[in-house]
């Protein structure tokens, strides 16, 4: 969960949904593969929450999720929120939209090594990215976010892919903490604080009430991928492949709370090479060679 201006600019209506890439194919098209399909980023607007109690579950679980520390502080010790990196509630291409989502689950996750659910996913936020616990998987609270999840994916066919979902994919290259600094301190100060400790616009970045080393955002690819595309937050692509890289170098080299058995992660030994950390598999591996 890197950065997020987005912390107190919530827009009123969705980003524009995009239009559906060359090639990608239509009704009228011949069958394909669920997993071949790409449909564009149309999230519903928030006049088209049904009412009743299906209703108020959406609209709930949107509210967990906006308001995350202050709804469940029990669970979230961070000062994210949820949308601090899943920009305009969820609804952004290239900063991990919930659009979708709830139609590419379960699924198998590498850094588990197992199948997983949508709940074991929004879990994985709370115990990393917000360094806090996992709810129960059956509590109104889960029910609520999933609520949702399922709502802002409707249409979404099962396995289908979303056009900008998850982060972009940047090639990689070598940060410099030194030109990262420069840039922070010209760009991101102003939002996140001198010291990356947060304001009452942004989160910190960085110290006990950012995400943990366990979270996604302590991986350089993924901190610069996001932003790259997401950050300054309104100023959003401004900066180029290298300065998101020097940004996210200067960022990830600041302390940050621990996550207990993050050397289990990977089980299987296929760690991404920008993993801050050293993995149980990672050591087989090596002693073996």
């Amino acid at each position: 969960m890197l950065a997020a201006v987005a912390v107190a600019c919530r827009r009123a209506d969705p980003p524009d949904g995009g239009t559906t890439p060359a090639g990608a194919p239509t009704l009228a098209a011949a069958p394909a593969p669920l997993s071949a399909l790409v449909v564009p980023l149309r999230p519903p607007n928030d006049s088209e929450i049904p009412s009743g109690a299906l209703g108020a579950s959406i609209r709930r679980g949107h509210a967990l999720l906006t308001a995350t520390r202050d709804s469940l502080p029990a669970f979230a010790a961070s000062r994210l929120r949820c949308v601090s990196c899943h920009l305009d509630d969820g609804r952004r291409a290239h900063a991990s939209p919930f659009v979708g989502v709830y139609a590419r689950y379960p699924t198998y996750n590498a850094r588990s090594g197992k199948a997983y659910t949508i709940e074991d996913r929004v879990n994985d936020c709370f115990r990393r990215s917000l360094n806090g616990r996992a709810l129960p998987a059956g509590s109104t609270d889960m029910r609520d976010i999933v609520v949702y999840f399922a709502w802002l994916s409707h249409g979404v066919p099962v396995g289908a892919a979303v056009e900008g979902q998850g982060l972009a994919k940047l090639t990689p290259l070598a940060g410099d903490t030194a030109r990262g600094r420069a840039i922070f301190s010209a760009q991101c100060v102003r939002c996140h604080g001198a010291n990356g400790e947060g304001t009452a616009v942004a989160p910190p970045l960085w110290g006990r009430e950012s995400f943990n080393i366990g979270a996604g955002m302590s991986r350089l690819r993924t901190a610069a991928a996001f932003i790259r595309f997401n950050m300054p937050f309104d100023k959003a692509g401004s900066l180029d492949d290298q300065q998101a890289f020097d940004v996210a170098s200067f960022v990830i080299s600041h302390p940050r709370p621990d996550f207990a058995g993050k050397e289990n992660d990977w089980p299987n030994g296929d760690a991404p090479p920008d993993v801050a950390y050293h993995t149980r598999a990672a050591a087989r591996d090596t002693a073996r060679h």
